[in-house]
């Protein structure tokens, strides 16, 4: 492989959003979200209606939310990407000299010199599609958006936001006469789907599943027990 190919294929690997980390950013949050939720009202009240109420309006305000977050940093993030095309158009039109040399810094940095780098910054200057796309990539580390990217970036984080949410809930759906035990079962099945979502996060991508399971595991348990907490507080105050 190329240094050309394996800058490329870095860059993109690590710039590009993915469905998976779309997925891990609606799901952990929607689950966090709603588990903290939960814990702070049972722990205020023993009346399942309203702890339903209040789960379910954090599912529906947290979804709408991380999905709209998701559309408009993704749309931001290509506006702010064809902006940026279209002013490197511009300077490869008006001081073609400049971008030229900048394409033979960024070759030298690779570790490129003499003949071979004279023959590498010709063959991407030849060619204006590859001259910009190398320009955008290397020189100010952006990756394209597509027109699509920012549609997709809601459904995922939506749907998965709403799925995360879920979970904390399925519990007092079946123990709808003793909290407590919806509380526990809540607990448990959060725990155990955040662990999953933090080992799966690692092996798709680098790190140890153990480790980051736990990290995530912890993360989400931290905030559910101040939500806990901050239900003890106030369920404990005289109205």
């Amino acid at each position: 492989m190329s240094k050309v190919e394996l800058h490329r294929r870095t860059s993109e690997r690590h710039a590009r959003p993915t469905l998976l980390s779309n997925f891990i950013l609606g799901g952990q949050d929607g689950l966090v979200n709603v588990l903290g939720v939960i814990l702070g009202v049972s722990a205020a009240t023993n009346d399942i209606r309203i702890i339903f109420v209040a789960a379910f309006a954090a599912l529906g305000a947290e979804a709408i939310s991380m999905g709209a977050v998701a559309y408009t940093s993704t749309l931001a993030r290509r506006m702010h990407y064809l902006k940026e095309e279209q002013r490197e158009r511009f300077e490869m039109r008006d001081t073609p000299e400049t971008e030229r040399k900048e394409v033979e810094d960024i070759f030298k940095r690779w570790g490129y010199s003499g003949k071979e780098l004279r023959v590498m910054t010709d063959n991407i200057c030849s060619n204006k599609k590859a001259w910009l796309e190398f320009m955008m990539a290397h020189e100010l580390n952006l990756s394209p958006v597509g027109k699509s990217d920012a549609r997709d970036s809601f459904v995922v984080v939506l749907s998965s936001t709403v799925f995360g949410s879920v979970l904390p809930i399925l519990p007092f759906l079946y123990f709808t006469s003793n909290i407590l035990y919806g509380v526990e079962s809540s607990i448990a099945i959060s725990a155990i789907a955040l662990f999953i979502i933090g080992a799966y996060e690692a092996k798709s991508t680098v790190g140890s599943i153990w480790r980051r399971g736990l990290q995530m595991l912890v993360i989400g348990m931290v905030a559910g027990f101040a939500g806990y907490l901050i239900g003890r507080f106030f369920g404990a105050v005289p109205a």
